[in-house]
């Protein structure tokens, strides 16, 4: 399994970035995908994710701002970021899981970190002016 985010970089306060997460090794289209991100010195954060049915989730700080979506043709998920602010500055991770997770159930789990086994390697976001 490898999971490669890219489309991190600098950007001012209201602007967008759209993060990719190119995905290989396994069938992509029957696996959920989560997006992370931490701070240095701070915990995790999930921001959103997206279950092989579609179905998406999204933390309160970034709901309405962000979008998930996933193209399955092309084994990448993407997050759509938009009116970013100073406080979206991190280390962006995309993650997914072991085993495909039911129908039903991510909905309850889809922030929970046990949820997934497979991290990509991280990309830069920082909101600054």
């Amino acid at each position: 399994v490898q999971l490669v985010e890219s489309g991190g970089g600098l950007v001012q306060p209201g602007g967008s970035l759209r993060l990719s997460c190119a995905a290989s090794g396994f069938t992509f289209s029957s696996y959920a995908m989560g997006w992370a991100r931490q701070v240095p010195g701070k915990g995790l954060e999930w921001v959103s994710g997206i279950h092989s049915d579609g179905m998406t989730y999204y933390a309160d700080s970034v709901k309405g701002r962000f979008t998930i979506s996933r193209d399955n043709a092309k084994n990448t998920v993407y997050l759509q970021m938009n009116s970013l602010k100073p406080e979206d500055t991190a280390v962006y991770y995309c993650a997914t899981a072991r085993r495909p997770i039911p129908d039903g159930t991510y909905g309850s789990r889809w922030s929970d970190t046990g949820t997934y086994d497979y991290w990509g390697q991280g990309t830069q976001v920082t909101v600054s002016s």
